[in-house]
C-alpha cells in the first residue's frame, strides 16, 4: 500500500472529537450489519424517503443507447442533464399529488449540441442572472437557461477540471456569481465573478498538494488535496489541517452543508462534519467504504454506493432507512429536493411528511428518536402548527413508555406535553364518573382500549399502573393540569385510594376536594369504607347522615376498622358541630357509651358556642341529672375551669362531693384511691371557694367524722377556735392544726396569723388537759413557727415549769427575730434620716442668697410691676409673676422654676 494509505489512519488532533466518536460509530452501524458494502434492509428502518422518477430512460435517449446522463442541476421547475455527448437538454418538472402520493411529469423543452466532442462534466444556474454554467471539456460555458444558446459576448471560463459556486457570497452584488474553479494549472485555485455577460478573475491561491474536490462558504476553501482534507482561507492564505485520506483509494466528497460547515467523507467510512474552524460539532455517521455521492435534505445525510442508498439523521447519526439502488452515480441536493441519477435515468427522493415519520417511529416504539426529530421539525413548520404538534407527540411518547410501565418517563412527558389527564384517567375501567362528558382524542393517542387490554390481564402489571396513577394524580391535582376537570380527579383519586385501601384516602376527604358526592360514596360504599364514607357527607353538608353512618359502626351494626377511636372522634366531632339539635340529638348515646368521655361535648365547646342558645349550664345539667359522673364533670368545669361565681355550681359541686365521699365511706374500709381523691377535691373546694352555702354544707356533714371538713367550715364562719379544737381534741392531727393556721391566713395580715397561732397554742395549753401530747405538740409548735408568735404573750402563757432547754430553738428563733426586727427598724430610721438630710440640703441650697423684690421690679413676662409679695424665680434670676409662670409656652426657655 501507497504511503498515503497507511497516513488517513493516523489520528488526527485538529478535528476534535472524531477519535472518540468513531469506535461508537463504528460499532453502532455494525449492529444495524453496515460493513463495507453490506446494506442489508433493516427491519427497524424509517421511510423517510420515497423513490420516485423524474425524467425516464426513454424521454431522455429514445433509441440512442449510447446516452448516458453526466450531470444534472435543478432551479425552480427546471431541470438540466449534462449527457456524454456534449448536448445539454432542459426540461420542465411538475409535481402532482394523488391520494397522498407524490409523482412528477418531465416536459422536455429543447436540447443543445454544445460542440464539444468531450461530455459534459458539470452544470450550475444563475437564476439570478439567467445563466446556466456549464462545464465541458475544461471550459466553462454561460448559457441562456432559457433557450440554451451562448451568450453574445462569448465570455467563459477556461483551463477548469472542476468548479462550485459559492452560495455564501462576500461581493454584496446580487447580479453577480463567485464561481470557484480548480485549475488545470498544478496546485491552483481560482475565484471568479461571473456577470450577465461577462468573467473576472478576482484571486488565484496556491495549495500544498493537488485539489481533487472543493466547496466553498464566505472567504473559506474546503479542499480535498491529494492526501488530506484542508480548510484554507483564500482571503487570508492561511489554511488548516483537517485528517488524512488518500485520493488513490477512495473518491473523495467535499460537500457544503450550511453556514461555514461541510461534508466530508473520511476514513473508516465516516461521513465527518467540520467548520471553518477545523472543529466537529456533530457526531459523524458511518457510511460504507464506497461512497460515491453525498446530499443533504434536513435532518438527514443522504449517501450513495454501488448498490445503496442510505439515510442517516444528523440528530442521533443512526441509520433511518435504506434504499437499493444500483448503477448510481450521481446524488445531489437542489432547493430541499435530493436527485440520484444513473447513466440512463433521473429519479428524486422525495421526503415523506416529518408528521408521518414521527408516527411511523412512535408506531415502532422508538420513541427518543421520534422526540428528536420532532425537535427537529420546528423550523419547518409554523409555530402554532408545531406547538399543537409536539404537544401530541409527546403525549402519544408519554403513552408508550406508560405500557412499558416506565412511568418516571411516562409523567415527564404526560407532563410537557400538558395531557388532559382524563385521557389517562380514562384507561381504568369505571375511574371517571358517571356524569363525565370527556371523550377521548381524535385519532387516539394510544391503541389501548383500557387497562386490561394493556397489561393482558396481569394483576402485577395493573396495580403498578394504578399505583403509578395515584401518584400522578395527586401530584397534578392542585397544579394547572387539573384546571377544569377537578371533579374528574378527585373521584378518580377518591377510588383507587379506596380500591387499594390506600391511607390517603382520609388525607383527601379531609382537606379541600371536589369527589362528586354520588359516585364517590356508591364507590366508597362499594368497598366498605364507612368511616371515609362519613367524611364525605361532613364535607358535603351531610353531618347528620355522617354520623348515623359512624354510630352504626360503633354499634358494630356495620364493619369498618379504619379508626379504633372512632367514639372518641364522635365526641370531638360533636364537641366542635354547630348543629345543636344534632349535638343534643347525640347527646345521650355517647353518654351512655362514657359519661367521662361522653360530657366533653359540653366541657370542650368553643368559648363562643357555649352560653347560647341551647348550651346554657342549667340546659346541659338537666341532661346530665342521669349522669352523676357527667355532671361531676361539668361543674368542675363551671367552678374550676371557667371560675363561675354562682352560689348553686359551688354548693351543687359540694354536695357532690360529699355525697360521693359518704358513700365511698360507708361501703370499703380499705385504702381507696377514688375515695382519696374525692376527698382531697372536697377539701380543695371548700378551701378556695367562697360562693357555696356554708351552713347548708355543715349540716350535711354534721354527725360524720369528715373532722377537716368541719374545720374548714368553721373557718369560713371565722369560728377559729371550734375548727382548731375539732382538729386538735376530735381529729387528734396536729399537722393539720398547724396547716389549717397557715392557709386560712393566707392572704391576711401578721397580726391575724399570729392570732391564730396563739388560740392554736391556748388549746393545746388549755388548764383543763394534762394530756403530755398536747403539751408535746406546743412545745413543737413554738420551736417550729417562732415567728409567728409574740414571744412576750407566750412567755406569760408557758407553764413556769417548763425549762429553757426545752423552749431554746422557739427562744432562739424569737431572739433572732427580734434582733432582725430591731436591725431592719434601725436601717429604716437611718435611711429616713438621710433621706430628710438631703431634702433639708437641697432647700438650703435654694435659699443660698436673698431675693430682692421692691415696686421698681418688672417681670420678664409681662413687663408689669409685682403688685403682691408671691412670685417665681428661675434659675437663671429672672422673677416672673406666677400666673404668668403658668403659662410656660410664653417663655419656653424659662424652666427648672422654684417658687418663692
Amino acid at each position: 500500500m501507497s504511503t498515503c494509505g497507511r497516513k488517513w489512519r493516523e489520528p488526527c488532533a485538529r478535528l476534535v472529537g472524531w477519535q472518540e466518536v468513531r469506535g461508537g460509530s463504528e460499532q453502532l452501524c455494525a449492529g444495524r450489519g453496515l460493513h463495507g458494502t453490506d446494506h442489508p434492509e433493516d427491519t427497524m428502518s424509517l421511510k423517510a424517503f420515497e423513490l420516485v422518477p423524474a425524467v425516464e430512460r426513454e424521454m431522455l435517449m429514445g433509441d440512442k443507447a449510447r446516452i448516458n446522463v453526466e450531470c444534472i442541476e435543478c432551479c425552480g421547475k427546471n431541470l438540466y442533464i449534462g449527457t456524454n455527448d456534449c448536448f445539454v437538454y432542459h426540461f420542465l418538472l411538475e409535481e402532482k399529488i394523488s391520494a397522498e402520493k407524490v409523482t412528477f411529469a418531465a416536459t422536455k423543452q429543447l436540447h443543445k449540441y454544445l460542440g464539444f466532442k468531450k461530455a459534459v462534466s458539470e452544470l450550475k444556474a444563475a437564476s439570478a442572472l439567467n445563466r446556466l454554467l456549464v462545464l465541458c471539456d475544461n471550459t466553462i460555458t454561460l448559457v441562456n437557461m432559457m433557450n440554451l444558446e451562448p451568450i453574445p459576448t462569448g465570455a467563459r471560463i477556461k483551463g477548469a477540471v472542476t468548479f462550485t459556486v459559492n452560495e455564501n457570497p462576500m461581493s454584496g452584488d446580487p447580479f453577480c456569481v463567485e464561481v470557484c474553479i480548480i485549475s488545470v494549472k498544478r496546485r491552483t485555485i481560482q475565484m471568479f465573478m461571473v456577470y450577465e455577460d461577462r468573467v473576472q478573475i478576482v484571486k488565484e491561491v496556491s495549495t500544498p498538494e493537488q485539489p481533487c474536490a472543493v466547496a466553498v462558504d464566505g472567504h473559506y476553501l474546503c479542499l480535498a488535496l491529494t492526501t488530506q482534507y484542508i480548510i484554507l482561507n483564500y482571503n487570508t492564505g492561511i489554511s488548516q489541517d483537517l485528517f488524512p485520506y488518500c485520493s488513490d483509494e477512495k473518491r473523495p466528497i467535499v460537500k457544503r452543508i450550511g453556514r461555514q460547515e461541510f461534508l466530508l467523507a473520511g476514513p473508516g467510512g465516516l461521513g465527518m462534519f467540520a467548520t471553518v474552524d477545523g472543529i466537529s460539532q456533530r457526531a459523524p455517521v458511518h457510511w460504507s467504504e464506497n461512497v460515491i455521492g453525498a446530499a443533504l435534505c434536513f435532518p438527514y445525510v443522504v449517501a450513495l454506493d454501488d448498490e445503496f442508498i442510505t439515510v442517516h439523521s444528523m440528530l442521533d447519526q443512526l441509520l433511518k432507512q435504506t434504499l437499493s439502488f444500483k448503477e448510481g452515480h450521481i446524488l445531489q441536493d437542489f432547493e430541499g429536493k435530493v436527485f440520484v441519477a444513473t447513466n440512463k435515468g433521473v429519479y428524486i427522493l422525495m421526503p415523506l411528511p416529518l408528521e408521518r415519520q414521527i408516527q411511523d417511529l412512535l408506531s415502532s416504539h422508538r420513541v427518543e428518536e421520534a422526540l428528536i426529530l420532532a425537535k427537529a421539525a420546528r423550523r419547518n413548520i409554523p409555530k402554532e402548527k408545531f406547538q399543537v404538534m409536539y404537544k401530541r407527540i409527546l403525549q402519544q411518547a408519554g403513552f408508550i413508555h406508560f405500557a412499558q410501565l416506565q412511568f418516571l418517563e411516562a409523567k415527564e412527558l404526560f407532563r410537557s406535553g400538558q395531557l388532559d389527564v382524563r385521557e389517562l384517567i380514562s384507561l381504568y375501567p369505571f375511574l371517571l364518573p358517571t356524569s363525565s362528558s370527556f371523550t377521548r382524542s381524535h385519532p387516539p393517542l394510544h391503541e389501548y382500549a383500557d387497562l386490561n387490554q394493556l397489561t393482558q390481564g396481569d394483576q402485577e402489571k395493573m396495580t403498578k399502573c394504578k399505583r403509578f396513577l395515584m401518584s400522578y394524580l395527586n401530584e397534578v391535582r392542585s397544579t394547572e393540569v387539573a384546571n377544569g376537570y377537578k371533579e374528574d380527579i378527585d373521584t378518580a383519586l377518591l377510588k383507587l385510594y379506596a380500591e387499594a385501601n390506600h391511607e390517603s384516602l382520609l388525607d383527601l376527604l379531609v382537606s379541600e376536594n371536589f369527589c362528586l358526592l354520588t359516585d364517590s360514596a356508591t364507590w366508597l360504599e362499594k368497598h366498605k369504607k364507612y368511616f371515609a364514607l362519613g367524611l364525605l357527607h361532613h364535607y358535603n353538608g351531610q353531618d347528620a347522615a355522617a354520623l348515623q353512618l359512624w354510630v352504626k359502626i360503633v354499634n358494630g351494626d356495620i364493619q369498618d376498622s379504619t379508626r379504633s377511636d372512632l367514639y372518641e372522634y364522635i365526641v370531638d366531632f360533636l364537641t366542635f358541630c354547630s348543629d345543636q339539635e344534632l349535638v343534643w340529638k347525640y347527646a345521650e348515646w355517647v353518654l351512655q357509651k362514657s359519661e367521662e368521655v361522653g360530657v366533653q361535648i359540653f366541657t370542650k365547646r368553643p368559648l363562643e358556642e357555649q352560653g347560647k342558645n341551647s348550651f346554657n349550664p342549667d340546659n346541659v345539667m338537666n341532661c346530665l341529672n342521669k349522669y352523676p359522673k357527667s355532671l361531676v364533670k361539668y361543674l368542675e368545669y363551671l367552678v374550676l375551669d371557667k371560675k363561675i361565681k354562682k352560689e348553686k355550681y359551688h354548693t351543687h359541686l359540694a354536695v357532690l362531693y360529699l355525697e360521693t365521699v359518704l358513700k365511698l365511706k360507708s361501703v370499703t374500709t380499705d385504702n381507696c384511691v377514688e375515695l382519696t381523691e374525692t376527698q382531697t377535691k372536697l377539701r380543695s373546694l371548700l378551701q378556695k371557694s367562697d360562693f357555696y352555702r356554708i351552713h347548708f354544707i355543715l349540716d350535711k356533714i354534721k354527725g360524720t367524722d369528715l373532722h377537716m371538713e368541719r374545720a374548714i367550715l368553721y373557718g369560713k364562719l371565722e369560728e377559729h377556735d371550734k375548727a382548731l379544737h375539732i382538729l386538735v381534741h376530735e381529729s387528734k392531727d396536729f399537722a393539720a392544726a398547724e396547716d389549717y393556721c397557715i392557709w386560712s391566713s393566707e392572704s391576711k395580715d401578721l397580726p391575724y396569723r399570729q392570732r391564730l397561732f396563739h388560740m392554736l397554742l391556748s388549746v393545746y395549753l388549755n388548764p383543763g388537759s394534762s394530756d403530755c401530747e398536747l403539751v408535746m405538740a406546743a412545745v413543737d409548735l413554738l420551736n417550729n413557727h417562732a415567728a409567728e408568735f409574740d414571744a412576750a404573750r407566750v412567755l406569760q402563757l408557758v407553764p413556769d415549769s417548763w425549762s429553757v432547754q426545752l423552749l431554746s430553738p422557739f427562744l432562739t428563733g424569737a431572739m433572732r427575730e427580734s434582733i432582725h426586727a430591731k436591725r431592719m427598724t434601725q436601717i429604716t430610721l437611718g435611711l429616713a434620716k438621710a433621706e430628710n438630710l438631703i431634702y433639708k440640703h437641697d432647700k438650703v441650697k435654694l435659699k443660698g442668697s436673698p431675693v430682692i423684690l421692691s415696686d421698681k421690679k418688672l417681670c420678664q413676662v409681662c413687663q408689669s410691676p409685682f403688685c403682691e409679695p408671691a412670685f417665681v424665680r428661675y434659675p437663671n434670676g429672672g422673677m416672673v409673676h406666677t400666673h404668668c409662670a403658668a403659662n410656660r409656652l410664653m417663655n419656653p426657655n424659662m424652666t427648672h422654676h422654684s417658687q418663692t
